[in-house]
């Protein structure tokens, strides 16, 4: 019933929110410390960077598994050595987030290992956001430079999506 709500494929319509979400964590780290520094309870504060640490590991999985759902049909046109390398980015993205997320929750806490914590997952947001930057160009190089978006099109439909090229 709900699948036809959904777009085909769903991988581009899911990858924006964990890649939006590697730019803003380091944002809101810096101002939850900054806010805590200004006397902020530490878990209040804090806990809005938890929760954008969650969201993007759990966002960066289900992109994962949408993009494993529709790597047989890339492959039909695309390089298995570039999907590879962006199947590999995306992996490493989850696991940095989760080890990011891992230490956000150590955060929490209101003594000198928490504050220590949140220093330590600010400076880890920032390798969240190398990463994200890095499988976002691997996907960006399989739709730009491969033509990944040719596997969903229709050939000799004219007028956009899959217009045939001269």
């Amino acid at each position: 019933m709900f699948a036809n709500l959904l777009p085909d494929p769903l991988h581009p319509a899911v990858v924006h929110l964990p890649m939006a979400l590697a730019v803003l964590l380091p944002l809101f780290a810096l101002g939850a410390l900054i806010a805590i520094r200004r006397g902020a309870a530490p878990r209040a504060a804090w806990g809005v960077t938890v929760a954008i640490a969650a969201l993007l590991v759990a966002s960066g999985l289900v992109a994962r598994e949408t993009g494993e759902d529709g790597e047989e049909r890339a492959e039909e046109v695309v390089p298995e050595a570039a999907i590879e390398a962006h199947e590999e980015a995306a992996e490493r993205f989850v696991v940095i987030g989760g080890m990011v997320l891992a230490l956000s929750l150590v955060g929490l806490r209101r003594d000198r290992i928490g504050a220590g914590a949140r220093i330590a997952t600010t400076v880890g947001t920032l390798a969240v956001f190398a990463a994200g930057w890095s499988v976002g160009e691997a996907g960006g190089e399989l739709v730009y430079r491969h033509g990944a978006a040719d596997a969903y099109t229709e050939p000799g439909r004219v007028g956009g999506v899959g217009e045939e090229r001269d």
